[in-house]
C-alpha cells in the first residue's frame, strides 16, 4: 500500500473499512461494514463521513430488492483516489517495450508478446494450483491470485459449486488502460486454461475503482 496514503488516512479500523468496501461488489452500508467489522454504527458512520471527505470514498444509493418498499439504502464506494492505497506494479517498462516491439515488428508484435506472457503464466499456475474438482481447484487459484494483490474470492451457489471468481483488484492496472480489450481477452483464457472450463469475463464499473468477475460456466 501507498505509505503516504495510509499516514494521512490514519487509524487502522479506516483501513478495515476502505479494504471491506474493496472487495464488496458494488459498495456496502453502514450497517453492514458495522457487522462484518463488529465496530458500532455511529463510529463506522464517523470514519466513512471522515473518508469521503478526504476524497477516498463517495456516497452512492442502492435500490431496495424487488418486493420490498422503503427509501434507498446509501452505500459508500472507493473513489479513484483510493486505488493508489493497494499495490500496483510499476509497468512502465513493460509498456515500453511493448511499445517499441510494435515500432521494430509491427502492429500486432505486443499482442504477440503479451500472448507468450500470459501462456507462460497460465502454465505457472497450472502446475501450482491443488486439487481434482473445479471447487478445489478454482479455491487454489483464488488463494494464488489472493496472494499476488489481486483481492480475488471465489463465490459458490448453495450447494458448494462455485459460480464465479471475483477480483477486486489488479497491479496490471496501467497495462490494462492501455491494452484493454486484448488483455481482458488474454485474462480469460487464462482462467479458462488453469481451471479446464468455458469462462465469461465481466468488468465491474461501477464497483469504482476496479472489478471483474470471471463466471466460471462448466458444460
Amino acid at each position: 500500500m501507498n505509505q503516504r496514503l495510509i499516514a494521512e488516512i490514519g487509524k487502522s479500523q479506516r483501513l478495515q473499512i476502505v479494504t471491506r468496501i474493496k472487495r464488496s461488489e458494488g459498495g456496502l452500508s453502514v450497517g453492514e461494514l458495522a457487522e462484518v467489522l463488529q465496530m458500532s454504527y455511529m463510529g463506522v458512520k464517523q470514519h466513512c463521513l471522515d473518508l469521503e471527505k478526504r476524497g477516498y470514498l463517495d456516497v452512492t444509493r442502492r435500490p431496495k430488492p424487488s418486493g420490498t418498499t422503503g427509501r434507498p439504502e446509501l452505500v459508500y464506494r472507493l473513489t479513484a483516489k483510493a486505488q493508489e492505497l493497494f499495490p500496483k506494479e510499476n509497468n512502465e517498462t513493460t509498456l515500453e517495450v511493448l511499445q517499441a516491439a510494435q515500432t521494430l515488428y509491427g502492429p500486432s508484435a505486443p499482442e504477440k508478446l503479451l500472448f507468450l506472457a500470459f501462456q507462460r503464466k497460465a502454465e505457472q499456475y497450472a502446475r501450482r494450483v491443488s486439487g481434482q474438482t473445479l471447487l478445489e481447484l478454482a479455491r487454489s487459484y483464488v488463494a494464488i491470485r489472493d496472494e499476488e494483490g489481486y483481492m480475488a474470492e471465489l463465490v459458490c451457489d448453495e450447494e458448494g459449486h462455485p459460480l464465479r471468481i471475483v477480483e477486486h483488484h489488479t497491479p496490471i492496472f496501467t497495462l490494462l488502460e492501455a491494452y484493454p480489450a486484448l488483455l481482458h481477452r488474454l485474462e480469460q483464457e487464462m482462467v479458462s486454461r488453469v481451471l479446464n472450463v468455458p469462462v465469461r469475463r465481466e468488468k465491474k464499473g461501477e464497483c469504482a475503482p476496479y472489478s471483474c468477475i470471471f463466471h466460471l460456466e462448466p458444460v
